[in-house]
């Protein structure tokens, strides 16, 4: 089925080959029809010229009366373009010839004195349409007139016959320049299928990138895009092993606890042992949540549909529902939660579920691994470059180094909390926070 689709899906080559094709064809036909109409109007002005020229030697030749006689019929006085020329003259008024017997057909009032028309001749066995050309000129107190007719389907023929000598070889040429483009297309892109064959080759999870060197220039874009799609699949590669990393060292742990409580509460089935199997099982399904909610959260980014669609939502109001939500978990543990916000709302775009989900990992992180009695305060806060969130302790943590220091042993809500970040555009930090907090946990968004 693919191979079929395959070979039905349109080739670079050929898309190439039919537009300049097409173009070469729309060029040709212009260049032919302006051809065909530069034959004929030249082929005019030529039978115009000579009809002039005959005009013209008529009368500087000396005047006597020429007789009409039989049509000439000798070989040599024959020729490719020949052309029947008719004359009638007259010498001060008496005609003196008229090679064709044409005169009595003509309507010699509708001629000019002097110039071109196209006249009817009324005389039996005569073609009928003719180019006249009327001259006349005093010589010696009399006057001389000429009048010289050419049959206008002969001229029509000439031209025709022209044009088709000339077209012809345009229609001998264009197959030949066909196969020649269609040959210099294809060898056109001869680096370009190399190319191609190269990045099918290409295993970017192994670190192979594209050579730049020996390349046309004007694949170097292509290439360093490619190159750079590589960099990021590797680079994402890296960060997929860090966290199956990570999430078989999260659940390590406590299925290691699990089957060590499960074996000592099968020979001492006390109410502490039982205890302490329930909590590392909650601990076990805490872990599988939050894989859950980080594979929907990366669903929702590619799927960008429904109800994840990024829209305005007020930080203020999801961390007061959610301090709210948790409040009775921390009553419970001795933890104090606060919330600090300013007047005007401070409003972010993003999803809101997925922003919903890492604010709330922040919370719980803080309320899981600080100490009974610690403050938890949730600030939201708006400057003149960014604004955000973040989420505060001060429960004296053992390690408050930066997030980007301890990028390899980030915790699964964390790490979670961080992918959650880069989706909506914002930035995940860590740091000691302002006195008497020692822990601060921040999402940065860039002011618009």
């Amino acid at each position: 089925m693919n191979n079929a689709v395959a070979a039905r899906a349109k080739t670079l080559r050929h898309y190439l080959l039919a537009w300049a094709l097409g173009v070469l064809v729309v060029v040709w036909l212009a260049l032919l029809a302006f051809a065909w109409s530069t034959t004929f109007r030249e082929t005019r002005q030529f039978s115009d010229g000579q009809m002039t020229a005959v005009a013209k030697l008529w009368l500087s030749a000396a005047p006597y009366r020429l007789e009409p006689h039989a049509p000439v019929d000798v070989p040599d006085l024959q020729h490719e373009y020949l052309q029947d020329v008719a004359l009638v003259a007259w010498d001060d008024g008496r005609l003196v010839a008229d090679t064709h017997g044409m005169v009595r057909g003509l309507a010699l009032a509708a001629l000019p004195a002097q110039g071109f028309a196209t006249v009817r001749v009324n005389v039996p066995g005569v073609v009928p349409e003719w180019r006249a050309y009327s001259a006349q000129v005093t010589q010696e107190g009399r006057l001389r007139r000429v009048i010289v007719l050419m049959d206008l389907k002969q001229r029509y023929e000439l031209g025709k016959d022209i044009a088709e000598h000339v077209a012809l070889p345009a229609l001998l040429v264009l197959p030949l320049v066909s196969l020649l483009l269609w040959w210099a297309i294809r060898r056109g892109l001869r680096p370009l299928d190399q190319l191609s064959s190269e990045v099918a080759a290409l295993d970017g999870f192994a670190g192979q990138r594209l050579g730049t060197q020996h390349r046309h220039r004007e694949f170097a874009s292509t290439v360093a895009a490619i190159n750079a799609l590589v960099d990021t699949l590797q680079t994402r590669a890296q960060r997929e092993r860090e966290f199956a990393s990570d999430v078989a060292h999260e659940l390590r742990t406590p299925l290691a606890a699990l089957a060590l409580q499960a074996g000592a509460a099968q020979h001492d089935p006390s109410p502490e042992r039982l205890a302490q199997l329930e909590q590392e099982a909650l601990r076990a399904g805490r872990i599988l949540s939050q894989l859950l909610e980080l594979a929907r959260a990366q669903r929702s980014a590619i799927a960008g549909a429904g109800p994840l669609v990024a829209g305005q939502v007020a930080l203020g109001e999801l961390a007061a529902r959610l301090i709210a939500a948790h409040a009775p978990a921390a009553y419970e543990s001795g933890h104090e939660l606060s919330l600090s916000q300013p007047d005007e709302p401070v409003v972010v775009q993003a999803q809101p579920m997925l922003l919903e989900l890492a604010l709330r990992n922040l919370i719980e992180n803080a309320l899981r691994h600080t100490p009974s009695g610690s403050q938890v305060a949730v600030a939201v806060w708006r400057t003149g470059a960014d604004l955000g969130v973040s989420v505060s302790d001060d429960g004296q943590r053992a390690d408050a180094a930066p997030l980007a220091a301890e990028r390899g042993g980030l915790g699964l809500g964390l790490r979670l909390v961080e992918r959650i970040a880069e989706q909506m555009g914002a930035r995940l930090e860590r740091d000691r926070g302002e006195a008497p907090m020692t822990t601060r946990f921040t999402l940065r968004w860039p002011r618009a």
